[in-house]
């Protein structure tokens, strides 16, 4: 299957920020596309173009439904915090995913499937003097880290489906994603920085491993219609290095507001953390996950992970500049909080 085909694809979690930015990839396209959704009638400003079809992921016989005569599914729907500890990761990441290879194989469709970097564990993505590619072994992973658990479970599913002959399959691993529609890391951010001030460990020069949804989008694109991508996971993380005083800077464009960065030295940053946690609004009780070390390692250490497979098996390059995606994402969540509070403000009945 050639990119300049025309077909018909099935997009889940179409309305989230991956599976909205795919939508718009297949628009752009040709292609036709279905989105499976729990309510139609909530995901009408996807387009008239997209036919929306009632069900849902963890209803098989809906997905199969939706499935008929697609030429690929896109599954990108799944939990990143899930309220009911395992039960729920493994629910909706693994079982919704088995439903999405049923699915792929009722239709005869490809199957694009939504990873994550998280699939490595936390141990194994920083490796001394190298960086984390697709041939990097997993380590074992704690109880507790439900949320790599289901991916690296579902991701290794699809890829046993293909290497059965069940199915034609790929998968794409992003790191932290970003843009318009950004219901997790852009909000989590953006109330941190309203205080107009924050640390930049070891001065914010550390890279982030961050990546656009349209970055993310082309990429899923490239990996479903490529031919050797069948049976093949990717690493899609790298736009350019982007360090954290950049990044704060960007972001702050985008909120329209100044944000002070102060220099802070990198062997205090958990004890300032531990501290600072009450203050910024950024514990558990406010609706954020408590920091973590997984935290200190992400504002402290350089972007760990390559995208030189996809770069080169693909063809893939980032889709849109931080310089330009950044700001604008971050103005998106600020257009859309201010709306919601004049919502909210307006007399009702």
């Amino acid at each position: 299957m050639m990119p300049g085909s025309r077909g018909r694809a099935l997009v889940t979690g179409a309305t989230g920020l991956v599976g909205s930015h795919i939508v718009e990839r297949l628009r752009n396209a040709g292609w036709s596309i279905r989105g499976l959704t729990r309510v139609p009638d909530t995901a009408r400003w996807l387009g008239n173009d997209v036919e929306l079809i009632a069900g849902d992921v963890l209803d098989s016989p809906s997905f199969i439904t939706a499935a008929k005569s697609c030429d690929i599914v896109f599954h990108t729907a799944a939990t990143v915090t899930g309220a009911g500890g395992w039960e729920s990761y493994r629910s909706l990441n693994l079982d919704g995913t088995r439903n999405a290879i049923a699915a792929a194989r009722s239709s005869g469709a490809r199957l694009m499937h939504v990873s994550s970097v998280a699939v490595y564990g936390p141990g194994m993505r920083y490796q001394s003097g190298r960086f984390t590619a697709e041939s990097a072994s997993f380590e074992s992973l704690s109880e507790d880290l439900y949320y790599a658990r289901s991916k690296r479970d579902s991701e290794q599913a699809v890829l046993n489906a293909h290497a059965a002959g069940d199915i034609w399959a790929t998968a794409i691993r992003p790191d932290i994603i970003y843009g318009r529609r950004d219901r997790q890391f852009v909000p989590r951010v953006a109330r941190a920085l309203r205080h107009g001030i924050v640390p930049l460990f070891g001065g914010g020069r550390s890279t982030l491993p961050i990546i656009h949804a349209k970055s993310v989008a082309e990429a899923a694109w490239l990996a479903a219609t490529t031919d050797v991508a069948g049976g093949n996971a990717y690493n899609i993380a790298n736009e350019r290095p982007v360090t954290v005083r950049e990044f704060v800077a960007l972001a702050a464009e985008g909120l329209g507001h100044r944000v002070v960065g102060f220099p802070f030295p990198v062997p205090l940053a958990n004890v300032f953390l531990r501290l600072a946690m009450p203050i910024i609004g950024l514990l558990r009780g406010r609706g954020l996950r408590a920091m973590s070390g997984n935290t200190i390692n992400l504002l402290t250490r350089d972007n760990p992970f390559t995208s030189e497979r996809a770069q080169h098996e693909l063809g893939w390059t980032p889709a849109i500049d931080p310089a330009e995606g950044l700001p604008d994402a971050f103005r998106w969540w600020k257009d859309q909080e201010m709306q919601e509070r004049r919502d909210r403000s307006r007399p009702q009945g």
